[in-house]
This record gives structure tokens, C-alpha cells and sequence, in this order.
């Protein structure tokens, strides 16, 4: 069994190329590295046709590139300060491109306290099924203030138990000048068995749609179970959540829940994910927000170097609340190198 590559798998979506950044200068108490990825990604999907509800099967072009800088200096024996900046540009349109993260902190034995745009709590607890290459985690919307945000104060800390591993996040987003302060917290645990368990809650103000409806405040549950025994990796997701937009609708309530495989086989990686998310109005109707199957294979020439083909079937009906295009299969093929 390739351990790394099992790794690479369970984490896909997540995995940062800092983990292949080059360091480009150092000294006795400090480090400075340079990452990133170029990633070539090619959509074959239906799409809208001027602005109406007639569709055309067309290729996107979904190519990005993400360069990220990363630098730590030791302040005493236990006390050091970092930064990090990560970038990404789209190769389609330059109105999509996005600074990811710009934050800097401080850390010790205890965790790591930053500020500026950085991650929020519940993604740590969405990447448990968040693993395939393009799709998956349709389930996992998450309120922007428990996601990677800006005016950003979070914490993370990571603890060694016997072997077994635990990990809590909690982090807080200033309202400023929007109406859009909230909160997050999370914890994981990983057992050296294989077996991982995680929970997070989060709550933000000025949640409204573009229709219209009053600002209300979004609540946020999750809770996710993994298991990893030999080449295989399993992984499930239940969400609850109150007051949250999907589709630029706000939602009163939803649930929804995200299942997946994984399976390494030499250097290849196959994954498969099941995402449901439903919406339960006031009469107690449902209707659904998320209906999809998605499979994956990925080939890992080496820690650098990596091709993909995804498939999306989509198992949504078109109708009043749902387009053609929204309803449509999705095919992707996909090439990244990580530097």
C-alpha cells in the first residue's frame, strides 16, 4: 500500500500545494516558501442560452492557476509568527479571480491564532467526504462565516492523544460594515485504529437572497464519521441547517448528507460520492436542493504531476425552482501540476 498516495485521496480536495512548496530562503529563525498549482480543467455540461431556459451542451473552460507564499519565524524556543498568501487566477475570465487566503498569527504547542482572510471551522468537518478531484460536497454548503473568509479571527490546535489525534478550530468573523458577523466551531478525532469522528456548529447574521427576503440569522450543524482500513477509505455527512442560501434563495430549512468511497490502487485513485440536500418549507413539502452521483479516477505520476476524469449524474428534475442547466450531467477532464 502507498500510504502517501491513500493520503492524497482521502484529503484531495483540501491538500494545499504548500505541501510541495519550495522553500526560497532561510536562516536561523526564519523560512520563506513559494507554492502553488497549475491545473488545466475542461467542463462538458449543459448550459444556458441567453438567458433563457433553452440549453446548449458546450465545453468550459475551467483552468486556474493558485500561487501561494508562506513564511515562519521562530519569535522564542516555543513561540513563532507566520503569514500566508495564496492567490488564484482563472484562465477564463479575470472577473473570477479570487485571493484565497492573506493572514498572518502566531503559534505555539497550543495552536495557531490568526487574522485576515482565512479558513473558518467547518470545512475541517466537510473534507471528511470533500476528497474527489472536481465534484462532490454539494451537501456541505457552508455559511460564509464558518468557511474561508476574510476579518477572519480563528484558532486551530492540533493535540497528540496516546496516538490518537485531536483537533478543534473555532474562529469569529467581524460584522464591519455588513450586516454579516458570525461564528464557527469544530472538532475532530482520529483514532490510530482508522476510525475518525468530527462535529461543528456555526451561526452568521444578514443572511437574505437576491429575491428579497429579510436578513435572518443562518444556523449551522454537522457531523461526519471515517474509516480507513487497508487501500480503502469510507467517509459519511449529515447536515442541519437553518436560514442558509442555496441557488440565491434563502432556505428556512434544510438537511442533507454526503457519502463517499475512495479505493488506491498502486498509483491510481478511484472515488465515488452520493450528495443529497433537501429543503422543508413551513407545510412541510420537501423539495430538492441536491440529488447527485459523482465518480472519479485519478492518476498520480508522481507527487507533482496528476491527471483526472470526473463524472457528475446529476439526479435533479428540471422544473420551476431547478434549470435545464442546473439539472444537467456534468464531464471533466483535468491535468495539475503542483510546484
Amino acid at each position: 500500500m502507498n500510504k502517501k498516495l491513500i493520503a492524497l485521496a482521502v484529503a484531495a480536495a483540501s491538500i494545499s500545494s504548500v505541501a510541495t512548496a519550495a522553500e526560497v530562503y532561510s536562516d536561523e529563525t526564519s523560512s520563506l516558501a513559494v507554492g502553488g498549482r497549475f491545473e488545466a480543467r475542461a467542463v462538458l455540461a449543459d448550459v444556458e442560452k441567453d438567458n433563457s431556459n433553452k440549453t446548449s451542451s458546450e465545453v468550459s473552460d475551467k483552468s486556474r492557476v493558485r500561487i501561494n507564499v508562506a513564511g515562519k519565524t521562530d519569535i522564542t524556543e516555543d513561540f513563532y509568527g507566520v503569514g500566508f498568501f495564496e492567490k488564484e487566477f482563472s484562465s477564463a475570465d479575470s472577473d473570477n479571480d479570487e485571493t484565497r487566503y492573506a493572514y498572518a498569527g502566531v503559534g505555539s504547542q497550543y495552536g495557531q491564532l490568526v487574522y485576515g482572510k482565512a479558513d473558518g471551522s467547518l470545512g475541517m468537518i466537510t473534507d471528511f467526504t470533500d476528497i474527489m478531484a472536481y465534484h462532490g460536497n454539494e451537501a456541505g454548503n457552508k455559511l460564509a462565516a464558518a468557511d474561508r473568509t476574510d476579518n477572519n479571527l480563528s484558532y486551530v490546535g492540533s493535540f497528540d492523544l496516546n496516538g490518537d489525534n485531536l483537533t478543534v478550530k473555532a474562529n469569529y468573523v467581524f460584522g464591519g460594515s455588513e450586516d454579516t458577523e458570525g461564528y464557527s466551531a469544530a472538532a475532530m478525532y482520529a483514532m490510530d485504529m482508522g476510525l475518525g469522528f468530527g462535529a461543528g456548529y456555526g451561526e452568521q447574521d444578514g443572511q437574505s437572497s437576491k429575491n428579497g427576503n429579510e436578513d435572518k440569522t443562518g444556523k449551522q450543524a454537522f457531523g461526519a464519521i471515517s474509516y480507513t482500513i487497508s487501500d480503502f477509505y469510507f467517509s459519511g455527512l449529515y447536515q442541519d441547517s437553518r436560514n442558509t442560501v442555496v441557488n440565491n434563495d434563502l432556505i428556512d430549512e434544510s438537511t442533507g448528507y454526503e457519502f463517499a468511497a475512495a479505493y488506491t490502487y498502486g498509483k491510481a485513485v478511484f472515488i465515488t460520492t452520493y450528495n443529497f440536500l433537501e429543503d422543508s418549507n413551513a407545510s412541510g413539502d420537501a423539495s430538492d436542493l441536491r440529488d447527485s452521483i459523482a465518480i472519479d479516477g485519478t492518476y498520480y505520476f508522481n507527487k507533482n504531476f496528476r491527471t483526472y476524469a470526473s463524472y457528475k449524474f446529476n439526479l435533479l428534475d428540471a422544473n420551476s425552482s431547478t434549470t435545464k442547466a442546473q439539472a444537467s450531467d456534468e464531464f471533466v477532464l483535468g491535468a495539475r501540476y503542483d510546484f
